[in-house]
């Protein structure tokens, strides 16, 4: 048995959330990048609210996480009761619940309880968001490491954060992956559905290049770890991990591709074998199972072969996998043949920084795709590491960038040969003022107010996340940022009439 001992950053977001419910948010979310401990503060919490009589319960959408999560209070020796179907655990009476949100719906009733702690909030399921708004008497957090989903600011009234993933590596929790830009799915002219490419683009187009991330695979393990290592696969659909696990294995590795196909013991007998130190299976491959409740520290290779249009919530959750550290792991690897980290690269880094101040509503949106020169720029062309910021030498295999004239290019950028990138960094507050300003600049002048939103990009390269502010009279600051585009604008008409 164990005690309960919280970090720093878990007190304080405790103390955040208590002074938020004091403040009047009655469903707050608290956001924590992998490696956080989203779970050790919900079982504080609960414990907590038993202490002083009162009844808790937490929801989560998957049996795998209920049963850890009950594993995890037995190991603080914390009375509770377990609602899921066929547990031995079932005991109602009990201050404190964990329970699978399947097992509540088929019931047609939440227990009744004072504080409700919803695990992964941003799936967003219609029966919690219902308990939610007709029980206003309910305190309510929710646990999120990617809080960015549609309509999650018209439940939850604030969101509370007290570590960055940048923290979080310095502070030796989490370890930062090496990325490889690998050869990309081609998601060219690929039908959509909801504004994301559909599960049958994704898998027909993966397989296509199944040959190239089993080589590509095969090439990084030896010439990193010498070796086969833990890895986890991202694939396209169920046809596409069938046929990545095949050609593993006609390679000479054992890679098990699992899916909502499977039976529940068949995938937990396949996951039980692989948490082994000496187990025999080099990978395992899937499309969405390993985003939630897949802890597993050891894995030191991740492949992203499922490529997104708009959900980087999924590509947060993915590379997290193999974030997390362990005894001998001194380095993760990020094969990236989906394009996805170029695509997100700026939210992943504004993310890292800056981790979630506000809730957007607005939701995750198209991302821009880069074109072919800002990813042949984006990457070493003899290892295809991710290259390196303000540096002309791969750190992977030393390759030196070809120079040209008296400059390099950079992801799309121009940067005078020898000189030093200026690095710019923006808190959330200014980004947060200057789209203030951008949007009062647009009702002050009468435009659209769609351009305050296009200029935002244009200034800060990103979307803005976070939910569209108040007005705000625009400095002069902004007032001649805005000039300076415009007038480049025009410029740039001017040159192209002249060509013609």
């Amino acid at each position: 048995m164990s005690e309960l001992v919280l970090r720093a950053h878990q007190t304080t977001i405790i103390d955040k959330l208590r002074a938020g419910f004091a403040a009047g948010n009655r469903a707050q979310v608290l956001y924590g990048p992998c490696a956080f401990g989203k779970t050790e503060v919900a079982i504080s919490l609960m414990h907590a609210a038993a202490q002083k009589g009162r009844r808790s319960a937490i929801v989560l959408d998957r049996r795998v996480l209920c049963t850890q999560t009950s594993a995890r209070l037995m190991k603080y020796r914390i009375d509770h009761g377990v609602m899921m179907a066929g547990s031995p655990m079932y005991r109602p009476d009990q201050k404190i619940q964990v329970c699978t949100a399947q097992t509540l719906e088929k019931r047609e009733s939440f227990p009744a309880v004072d504080l409700l702690i919803v695990d992964e909030a941003h799936c967003m399921r219609k029966e919690t968001v219902e308990f939610i708004a007709n029980n206003p008497q309910v305190k309510v957090i929710g646990l999120s490491g990617s809080p960015f989903t549609k309509g999650m600011g018209s439940v939850y009234s604030s969101v509370e954060s007290a570590v960055t993933i940048d923290q979080l590596v310095e502070q030796g929790w989490l370890i930062r992956p090496r990325v490889f830009i690998a050869r990309e799915i081609d998601m060219s002219g690929a039908k959509k559905v909801a504004g994301e490419w559909s599960a049958n683009e994704t898998t027909k187009r993966g397989i296509q290049i199944t040959g190239d991330i089993v080589a590509e695979w095969i090439s990084k393990t030896h010439e990193i770890f010498g070796g086969p290592r833990k890895t986890i696969v991202f694939c396209s659909g169920v046809a596409h991990g069938e046929d990545l696990a095949r050609k593993f294995g006609e390679a000479g590795y054992n890679f098990v591709s699992i899916s909502y196909r499977d039976d529940d013991d068949y995938k937990t007998d396949v996951l039980a074998e692989f948490d082994k130190p000496d187990t025999s299976i080099h990978g395992i491959v899937a499309t969405d199972i390993l985003t939630k409740g897949f802890d597993q520290s050891d894995v030191m290779i991740g492949i992203s072969a499922r490529p997104f249009s708009k959900s980087f919530s999924s590509h947060v959750q993915q590379i997290g996998r193999v974030m997390r550290t362990h005894p001998g792991k001194d380095q993760a690897i990020w094969l990236d043949h989906s394009g996805n980290y170029l695509r997100f690269r700026n939210q992943w880094e504004d993310l890292c920084a800056n981790g979630v101040q506000e809730l957007d509503d607005g939701a995750e949106k198209t991302a821009k795709e880069p074109s072919d020169k800002e990813k042949e720029a984006a990457k070493c062309p003899s290892c295809g590491a991710l290259w390196p910021a303000h540096s002309d030498k791969c750190t992977h295999c030393g390759h030196v960038r070809v120079r040209k004239s008296a400059v390099i290019e950079v992801a799309g950028e121009m940067l005078e040969l020898g000189a030093a990138k200026k690095k710019e960094e923006y808190s959330f507050a200014y980004k947060r003022s200057f789209y203030a300003q951008l949007i009062g600049y647009a009702e002050l002048y009468g435009q659209k107010p769609g351009s305050a939103y296009a200029r935002y990009i244009a200034k800060f390269g990103m979307h803005p996340h976070m939910q569209k502010p108040e007005p705000e009279m625009p400095t002069p600051e902004v007032v001649r940022w805005v000039k300076s585009q415009q007038i480049a604008y025009f410029e740039a008409k001017k040159k192209a009439r002249m060509a013609a």
